[in-house]
């Protein structure tokens, strides 16, 4: 185990990887209940999406622990399914299985992309201080998605000021979309969830101050216990019979290998009027699912040391193996039906918790193996006991703020759009494409134009169709 994972060299042992991997994998599984429940919308089974959920999640992440010996997780990414959902099958139409085929044509454009090595060059191309400006957004935005799950925050929404999607016939399942007039405020404190997650929050800052080894999974441990004293984890509505793994099975038949079919990739372009469309939609999936995890390599990575920067051009060690894992899980979760598969920041609470090598992923494919016929058990471990770990790791990763030269504003207008405008518009890649536009521009403004590789002319202009596509969309 030491010798295949290179433990020692990474200063690492086996105990610190198998808490790391279930670090991670506590702070991610809520995927196995929200994929399905997203995906289920567009009349794809429930049931059959759970086990695709798992199979894309398994695929990329076993990648990751013996391909690229890197403790990164993967699953169906959250944003990409909404994508698929509402715009995708809702806006424009399309059927599930015609969206499974652009998923599918998303994970052949990352082979494309990879094998030409095109996506190291983009890495590469990237300004330091830009590298240090994602790395501080990944932190923002864990930290957001920690203080969201928390449940400390509500939004007051002002009359006629949203739009319904998703409802269908069950109103229970829609999703509402605000305009800019929502305002976000602390919740009133009286919730018993919100309490345990105050009291996390307090554990979890404990175990990492006093820099006690393996207190991160300690700190989500007890915070359960605390949970389930206080009633909000009810341990009666277990359910062994929620999933029942048979179900499961007979409605994965349905979606398997559906992209491939005549009514996935046969379909999408049967119709020439729509290709335009077709390709925009693709676009926007794969800029994402690209950008998605360039940003997370760089962001949770760089800074210890496991995407490390050598030679005179900043060649990332790893890194090949790392993106070729990625699109392995894209394109097996597109085959066994369900949205992007993409690397995930909650990594980055593993990595807090000293995961160094692909053990930490083997330890989570692991465990998403065994949550196929478990299932109802991760229902113990609430997002209370999860989301203060999301947001104390957040708040390591915003050290990286002081490598950027704040009082030099060609430097800072960038490097906040990448960073801090990533978690007010709550997505990584939204925040690299703005914060690449305002570098380009900041370069021109300067007489500087010459300076700025001719890889970030072509992303800006991808960004910039991406965003004129995502409103004609």
């Amino acid at each position: 185990m030491d010798k295949f994972f290179k433990l020692t060299e990474h200063g690492t042992d086996v105990k610190t990887e198998v808490t790391a991997g279930l670090t991670t994998f506590f702070a991610m599984s809520y995927i196995l209940f929200v994929n399905p429940a997203m995906l289920s919308q567009t009349g794809m089974p429930a049931q059959g999406v759970f086990l695709a959920t798992i199979i894309g999640a398994i695929a990329g992440t076993l990648m990751m622990a013996f391909y690229a010996n890197m403790p990164y997780a993967q699953a169906p990414g959250m944003g990409l399914n909404a994508f698929f959902t509402y715009t995708v099958c809702g806006s424009l139409g399309y059927t599930w299985q015609e969206a499974l085929a652009m998923v599918f044509l998303c994970g052949v454009i990352s082979v494309i992309i990879t094998v030409t090595k095109v996506r190291k060059m983009i890495i590469e191309c990237i300004p330091a201080f830009m590298k240090s400006a994602i790395s501080a957004g990944i932190g923002i935005f864990l930290a957001y998605v920690g203080i969201k799950n928390a449940g400390f925050l509500q939004f007051a929404i002002d009359p006629g000021k949203y739009t319904v999607l998703g409802k269908g016939a069950d109103a229970a399942k829609a999703s509402i979309t605000a305009n800019a007039s929502a305002t976000p405020s602390l919740v009133a404190f009286t919730e018993p969830s919100v309490i345990v997650a105050i009291i996390g929050l307090v554990i979890t800052a404990f175990f990492v101050i006093k820099n006690i080894k393996g207190g991160v999974i300690i700190s989500i441990a007890l915070t359960t216990v605390v949970a389930i004293l206080a009633g909000v984890v009810n341990l009666s509505d277990i359910n062994f019979a929620s999933t029942n793994i048979t179900a499961a099975f007979k409605d994965f038949k349905s979606i398997f290998g559906v992209a491939l079919g005549h009514e996935g990739l046969g379909s999408l372009f049967s119709d020439v009027s729509r290709i335009p469309s077709v390709l925009m939609a693709i676009l926007a999936f794969s800029l994402t699912d690209i950008f998605d995890t360039i940003g997370t390599l760089i962001g949770t990575g760089q800074k210890v040391g496991i995407v490390a920067q050598t030679g005179e051009n900043n060649e990332s060690k790893g890194l090949d193996r790392a993106l070729f894992s990625d699109l392995v899980g894209t394109t097996v979760g597109a085959i066994a039906g369900t949205s992007n598969v993409t690397t995930y920041v909650e990594s980055a609470a593993g990595i807090g918790a000293g995961g160094r090598t692909g053990l930490t992923a083997l330890v989570v494919a692991i465990l998403f193996a065994i949550s196929s016929f478990f299932s109802p058990l991760l229902a113990i471990v609430p997002n209370a006991a999860t989301a203060p770990v999301l947001i104390i790791v957040g708040v390591m990763m915003l050290s990286n703020l002081k490598n950027i030269e704040w009082d030099d504003l060609s430097v800072a207008i960038p490097a906040f759009f990448t960073s801090i405008f990533m978690g007010f518009a709550y997505s990584i890649t939204h925040g690299i494409a703005v914060g690449f536009l305002f570098y380009t521009l900041a370069k021109i403004f300067k007489g500087e134009a010459r300076e700025v590789h001719g890889l970030i002319w072509v992303l800006d202009i991808l960004f910039i169709l991406n965003f004129v596509s995502l409103a004609l969309l």
